[in-house]
């Protein structure tokens, strides 16, 4: 901005626009253009370009096709006549034992002990809590039937209920007594 006043001189054009212009040439407002720089001015070669300019490091767009490479199947010929059974042998059995244990049947037979105890004394409550504890780590097992899992909980825990009644009446008769 300059301190010049705006006013128009003879030929019409502000005087602002005049003291504007370096040469003393009025520039037409409706046709305006932009200088090179000049020569005092460096560029680096390399470091700044302009947005979206072309660039020199990639060879394909971003979204090009990927190339894939053709699936190789290897193995016996399933469909093929005349070729020998070959069996499916599992990696890895190289001596190594398969963790087989079921801990879920154990939990329901201590449950179903433990509810038949709690059924006539109340002192069955230390297998039902067991039944109860094995049963939810077999629930945390993938290899546990799930079904047998959830009996055992269901039954341990009513054994603890029973047996807990149990005790509670034991030791209401025991207050009256005493």
């Amino acid at each position: 901005m300059t301190d010049a006043p705006r006013t128009a001189g003879t030929d019409g054009i502000d005087a602002s626009k005049r003291a504007a212009s370096t040469d003393g040439a009025i520039a037409d407002p409706l046709h305006t253009s932009i200088d090179r720089p000049s020569g005092e001015v460096e560029r680096p070669a390399g470091l700044a370009k302009i947005p979206g300019a072309r660039g020199d490091g990639y060879t394909r767009l971003p979204t090009g096709p990927v190339g894939i490479e053709p699936v190789v199947a290897s193995g016996p010929d399933p469909d093929a006549v005349g070729a020998p059974a070959v069996e499916w042998e599992p990696t890895g059995t190289d001596g190594t034992e398969i963790e087989d244990t079921r801990l879920a049947p154990w939990a329901l037979l201590a449950a179903i002990v433990a509810l038949g105890t709690s059924f006539f004394v109340g002192w069955g409550i230390p297998v039902a809590i067991v039944a109860v504890i094995a049963a939810i780590m077999s629930l945390r097992r993938p290899v546990e039937s799930r079904a047998i899992a959830r009996w055992a909980l269901v039954l341990g825990l009513c054994a603890m209920v029973y047996s807990l009644g149990w005790l509670v009446w034991a030791g209401m008769q025991f207050e009256r007594l005493g």
